[in-house]
């Protein structure tokens, strides 16, 4: 637990010294701000307008921001995973850590956790827009938390994914552009649904990153997303540990 404690604290303090995280924050909040914005400016003319019927705020307003809000995360989370391991790489350090009374397993989650924990700030800087909402209006507390919930374990796979494509290289770019192919991928994953019934279907509904995410920002908490989340996540970080595991032996 010490080196794990160490090593989150080490990158913890690289993340904050650098300036592009506050440049990163500023333009997710901007965006999350106007995605926000616009859907409660929608709502707005919707009400003037009585056409909302049976819709809820929640429908209006947070699922397409979430939903939008995912997106933008997707583009961001391979400029925090790209330097976790390839800048070990580049600078030679990452023999050092090996030889060190490190397990790969402490390095591997001690990476995954300190990056998890940025993305879990830049995410809860969001929090404003539904707690001034909730000044004025009804909303709904249980969908918002389920909403954030997915999200989060979203996060968890995005840099679990990000951190194997910087173990692949030790160009930050390239582990970025890996990184960011890799997302897009488990993105587009059934993105367009066919609305079909095959066997195939049913594989791909499973696989579809976007459906899991939907349910749960609809407020459907169901352990088959949770486990889908978690089982991908793991698999980021088994991925990882082999991938660094056979550097130690080259």
């Amino acid at each position: 637990m010490k080196n794990i404690v160490a090593i989150v604290g080490k990158e913890m303090r690289l993340y904050f010294a650098s300036p592009i995280i506050y440049v990163m924050a500023a333009v997710f909040l901007l965006i999350a701000d106007f995605l926000f914005y616009s859907q409660i400016s929608l709502y707005s003319i919707m009400r003037f307008q009585q056409n909302l019927s049976q819709m809820s705020i929640h429908q209006v307003v947070f699922q397409p921001s979430f939903m939008n809000m995912g997106i933008i995360l997707l583009l961001m989370v391979p400029l925090l995973t790209m330097r976790l391991i390839s800048e070990e790489k580049k600078g030679r350090t990452l023999e050092l850590l090996l030889t060190s009374p490190v397990s790969i397993i402490e390095i591997v989650f001690a990476k995954f956790l300190a990056a998890f924990l940025v993305y879990l700030i830049l995410l809860t800087m969001t929090l404003h827009v539904p707690l001034i909402l909730a000044t004025l209006t009804t909303v709904s507390i249980k969908p918002l938390i389920s909403s954030y919930l997915g999200l989060a374990m979203m996060g968890g796979v995005f840099v679990s994914f990000g951190l194997f494509a910087s173990t692949l290289s030790e160009n930050q770019i390239i582990a970025a552009v890996t990184s960011f192919g890799i997302l897009i991928g488990l993105w587009l994953i059934r993105a367009g649904d066919t609305g079909g019934e095959t066997p195939m279907d049913a594989v791909l509904n499973f696989l579809s990153l976007v459906r899991h995410l939907d349910n749960m920002v609809k407020g459907l908490i169901d352990t088959r997303d949770i486990s889908y989340f978690i089982s991908l996540t793991t698999m980021g970080l088994f991925l990882s540990h082999r991938i660094i595991e056979s550097t130690r032996w080259k």
